[in-house]
This record gives C-alpha cells, sequence and structure tokens, in this order.
C-alpha cells in the first residue's frame, strides 16, 4: 500500500515508505506489532508480554547450573562473596540486583566497583587477589570478564573461585572462571538465542537457577523464598540503559518491572524517580533518558559505586542524599561532555566520507566518551569511536554503531591483529585500549572491515512510518494507544508516523540547538512540534525558514507532553516534506 499521496524529496533526503505493509489488520496494536516481526500467533504474548510466556530454562545456559551450586554453597555456610561490577548502569543494577537476591538469602554480600579513571574496565588480577586476602572466597563479577584472561589467572593462582556473568562478546578460549556464564560464548547452543540480553537479564536468570537449585536441597523448608519477580524494575533499568534489543524476554522483563516501578518500592529508585524530577511513574525513554544517565554519572566522573550503593540501600535518607549527589553529578557530566562534543563533531566533519568516524584528543574526559560517541552516530549515521588520551599516550575508546554493523567483532579481530591493548564489547557498543602510534593502522583497519557494512546499511536507511494521520489526529488518546505497542527501544523501535498538510506557524531556537515550532494543519488545528539538536541543520533551516504560505508533512514521534496544567499530544520531528 502506498502512502496517501506522492511525497517530495524529503529535507533529508530519506524516502518515507511504510514500516510493515499496511492495512495487514484492522487493530492499531497488532499492527504495530505485526511490523516489528510477530506472527500472528504471537500477537497475544507480545501485547501483554509476561515473564511465563519468554522465560527459558535457565539450564540451557552452559555453567549456569554450576555458577548456581556454587553460590547456594556460600549461602548455605555462610561464605564471604563480593560481587564485582562494571560502572555503568547495566553494571550496577547488575550487582546491586545480586546483593539484594543474597540479602534476602540471608547473606551480605559486599560490591566493588572499579574506578574508571584510575582502574579502568574489568576486574585487575591485583583487585581480585586484594579481595581474596580481605577474606572473599567467590567473587562473582557481572557485566565484565569474559575478556580478563590475565586477571582470572592470577584469582585462580590465589585460590578464589571467581564466577563470571557476562553478555559480551568472548573469544574462542575462555579465562580461567570457575563458572562463566554468557549468552554470547561461542561454544553455547540453546542459550545463543538470548545473546541479546543485558547482564543483568543473565544475573536475573542466574537468581533463578539458584533459588530453584536452593530449593531442591530444602533450604526454604523453614524460611521464606526472595520474591525474584519483585526485583524486575533493576532488571528493566539495566536493560534499555545498556540499549540491549527489546525483543522476547527482555520485552517481559521491561514491560513487567515498569509495573513494579510504578509502586516504587525500591528506597533509591524512588529516590532516584524524585531527583529527576518526574511526576508521573516512569516509562520506558525515561529509563534511558532520566534515570540511566544519573547512575551512570558517578562511574563517569569519579564515583562510580554510589549507584549500586543507592540501588541496595534501604536507608530512605542515604536514598534521598545518593541520588541527589548523582543529580549534581549528571549536571556536572553534561558541562564536561559538552566541551568533548564540540571538538569531536568537528574532527569528525573533516574526515569526509569515512564509514567509521574514529575521533580522539588528548585531556578529553575519558568518562563521557561513549555519550559522545552515540551523538556522534546519530548526526553522522555511521559507527563513532571516541578515544581519550593520557599523558602516557595511552588512549581509552569507547565506541557506538548503526544496525547491522557489529563494532564489537571488529573490535576483537582489531585486538587479535595486534592494533590494541585491550578491547572488546558487543554489536552496538565496545570498548577499548590503544596506543597513539597505533590510531592510523586502527582506522584503517576498521575502515576495510566495516564499510561495506555500513555501505549496506545507508542504503537500508528510509524513514519507516507507522501510521498517517491529519494534524487533528495527534491527540493524547491516540499517542496512548500507540505505546500499547510497546515498551518500544532498541529492535523494537517506537512508532513513526506522518501528520499533515500543515504549515509552519511559528519557529524559533529553544535550549541546546533545539528548533521548536507551531503548525497549523489544513483542518484547522494546530500542532506543537519539537526538532531535537537541530538548528544548525538542513532540518532545522528548513523549518526556521518555512513561511506560512509553504504546505508540508511531518514525520516523527508522536508524544505526550504532560509539563502542563493539562496533557497534550506533540510531534518529536525525524524530517519534513514540502509540497511546492
Amino acid at each position: 500500500m502506498s502512502l496517501p499521496l506522492s511525497f517530495p524529496r524529503s529535507v533529508t533526503g530519506r524516502l518515507w515508505t511504510w514500516r510493515g505493509t499496511a492495512g495487514e489488520c484492522d487493530d492499531l496494536v497488532d499492527q504495530l506489532l505485526l511490523a516489528r516481526g510477530c506472527s500472528p500467533e504471537t500477537i497475544a504474548a507480545h501485547r501483554s508480554p509476561t515473564i511465563r510466556d519468554f522465560m527459558p530454562d535457565p539450564s540451557i545456559f552452559r555453567d549456569m547450573d554450576k555458577a548456581a551450586e556454587r553460590i547456594a554453597q556460600a549461602v548455605r555456610s555462610g561464605e564471604k562473596v563480593t560481587i564485582f561490577g562494571d560502572y555503568d548502569v547495566d553494571g550496577a543494577t547488575s550487582a546491586a540486583l545480586l546483593i539484594r537476591l543474597l540479602r534476602d538469602l540471608g547473606l551480605e554480600a559486599d560490591a566493588y566497583i572499579p574506578d574508571r579513571l584510575m582502574e579502568g574496565y574489568g576486574p585487575s588480577g591485583e583487585a581480585l587477589v586484594r579481595l581474596k586476602q580481605a577474606g572473599s572466597t567467590l567473587i562473582v563479577t557481572v557485566d565484565c570478564g569474559a575478556q580478563a584472561f590475565d586477571a582470572l589467572a592470577m584469582a585462580r593462582d590465589a585460590g578464589v573461585d571467581v564466577i563470571v556473568v557476562d553478555h559480551h562478546k568472548c573469544a574462542t578460549d575462555l579465562p580461567a572462571a570457575f563458572a562463566l556464564v554468557n549468552p554470547n560464548r561461542l561454544d553455547e547452543d540453546d542459550g545463543a538465542a538470548f545473546g541479546h540480553l543485558a547482564a543483568v537479564g543473565v544475573a536475573w536468570l542466574l537468581g533463578a537457577a539458584l533459588i530453584r537449585h536452593l530449593r531442591t536441597v530444602g533450604h526454604f523448608a523453614d524460611r521464606p523464598e526472595p520474591k525474584l519477580l519483585e526485583l524486575l524494575d533493576i532488571v528493566a533499568l539495566g536493560t534499555v540503559a545498556d540499549v540491549a534489543s527489546l525483543r522476547g524476554l527482555n520485552r517481559a522483563f521491561v514491560s513487567q518491572g515498569l509495573k513494579i516501578m510504578a509502586g516504587r518500592r525500591n528506597i533509591g529508585l524512588d529516590a532516584l524517580i524524585t531527583a529527576s524530577r518526574l511526576k508521573r511513574a516512569p516509562i520506558c525513554s525515561d529509563l534511558g533518558f532520566a534515570l540511566g544517565p544519573r547512575i551512570n554519572a558517578g562511574g563517569r566522573v569519579g564515583k562510580s559505586d554510589l549507584g549500586v550503593r543507592l540501588l541496595t540501600t534501604n536507608d530512605p535518607i542515604e536514598a534521598r542524599e545518593i541520588a541527589e549527589e548523582l543529580d549534581r553529578l549528571n549536571t556536572e557530566r553534561r558541562a564536561i561532555e559538552a566541551g568533548v562534543q564540540e571538538a569531536a563533531e568537528a574532527m569528525a566533519l573533516g574526515q569526509g566520507n569515512r564509514a567509521v568516524a574514529l575521533v580522539c584528543g588528548n585531556g578529553w574526559h575519558p568518562g563521557v566518551i561513549g555519550i559522545v560517541a552515540g551523538r556522534l552516530k546519530e548526526k553522522f549515521n555511521r559507527p563513532a569511536i571516541v578515544i581519550a588520551f593520557d599523558d602516557d599516550g595511552l588512549g581509552k575508546g569507547s565506541g557506538r554503531s548503526i544496525t547491522g554493523v557489529d563494532l564489537g567483532a571488529a573490535i576483537l579481530a582489531a585486538k587479535d591483529a595486534g592494533l590494541l591493548v585491550a578491547g572488546g564489547g558487543h554489536a552496538m557498543a565496545a570498548g577499548l585500549t590503544v596506543e597513539a602510534n597505533r590510531i592510523d593502522a586502527l582506522a584503517d583497519f576498521l575502515e576495510d572491515r566495516l564499510a561495506a557494512d555500513v555501505a549496506r546499511s545507508g542504503e537500508d536507511a528510509s524513514l519507516l512510518l507507522d501510521a498517517v494521520v491529519a494534524t487533528g489526529g495527534v491527540t493524547p488518546t491516540f499517542v496512548e494507544a500507540l505505546e500499547a505497542g510497546g515498551p518500544y527501544g532498541m529492535g523494537w523501535p517506537a512508532p513513526r508516523i506522518a501528520a499533515g498538510p500543515m504549515r509552519v506557524i511559528k519557529a524559533d531556537i529553544v535550549g541546546t540547538n533545539h528548533v521548536r515550532a507551531v503548525m497549523a494543519g489544513d483542518d484547522g488545528r494546530s500542532l506543537k512540534t519539537v526538532a531535537f539538536r537541530q538548528s544548525e541543520t538542513p532540518l532545522g533551516q528548513a523549518l526556521l525558514g518555512a513561511g506560512r504560505d509553504r504546505r508540508l508533512w511531518v514525520a516523527g514521534r508522536a508524544k505526550i507532553d504532560d509539563w502542563g496544567a493539562r496533557a497534550a499530544a506533540e510531534l518529536h520531528i525525524d524530517d519534513v516534506a514540502f509540497l511546492d
């Protein structure tokens, strides 16, 4: 089915087309689900995703039962256990989940989050040995460890058991862990179907396996079982913030987790929601744009354990203080990020048509390079890697990719080729350590490896639409109908609509390079719109320069604006097409 009229070429040059086959069914939500790959037989499960519908048997994952039995042994014998997490949201939520679960089982586990600036990513052998010397007989690494060969060898030689719970890509050989639970192990069988899980999702499945094992040995004969489902608010936060694909089990994690979060049972999350100035129950996008960045801020700006402390505290006063500190650090992070962003964009613009934007600078704060890489990826629609060099010429890098381009695999290949000191990741994000004299070789290597994939991705860069409506059809009721097909995120894109025809009545620049415009439709109805970070782009300039006599269609995401006294609908613009 074609669109209701023939659009001239859009301002961004993209073709507007249907995401699925328009008119497949009369129900809007069913249409959204079918367009995202659901079969007619699975629509009911996807409309209201539950853990029961998507939950696998945890035993399908290699080393899962071995890990669960070892942790159960620690619980029953009262061993000293340390959860070693990464400093990002996925690491913080994974660590918090296991600490809260073990606490419910009667074992107070310690947390260890390495300092991003002083220690870097992942477990070091020295840190693991220190934990052993301090009395830990079992260490569980979460969201890290899959590539920690030297560190885990040191831990083994020191006589401490280490269980790795991770989701990053693995090499053919595995490090010397007591158990390594990771759906992205190359030797996974049925578990490989869950390679899209964030580490916190893998940790939750480990929790399910642990409870099941303890049940079989009679551990709960005289004590209650922990309510693992009540930890899904933490799982939802880590899953969305780590940009994991919201398909299958992840959809159930987020859908059910948002329900738990709405009850604000976790004292730390309750304080964080308040500090984020949310006046309603959080929705999926809030996890990625409001709550997640504040958890991340501690690790980015030098206080890496704040996130875990917030998510595990039972003290409302401590929770409020930590949440307010994270909010302050997030503001500080934004200021640091802006300076790096400006320099990185200028450098990327000077690279011409390279398939991978690889930029670097001395003195850039390593805590913001991942965010800047994400911004570059969005601006240039290609993979981006941002590297911060220290005074010794050693660079820490973070990369973000686009759909269809596996950046994690490319970074592992570069490491195997001797171009990196360290590196790893997954398809959409990766980290690396590189020496300054290897930058040019690394850039050429990635260009050769990824250029064809990036070109194919660009060929498919149509603007996909889910509905076409008149201006007056963009209402809160319509937005709520669209949201019923969620949760939306990576791998389950939010609906995009085309609205019009309409005219620009007023347009101006607000905030940081955002273009705000009020439109009037041929149906006599008005609509508020905004194009984020577009004031200096052709799209933003087209909106600012459009006269009232020019008719156009607008494509974007319909959202609820709930800042005023009465909720209203608005459109976040992705593209416009003029009719004359």
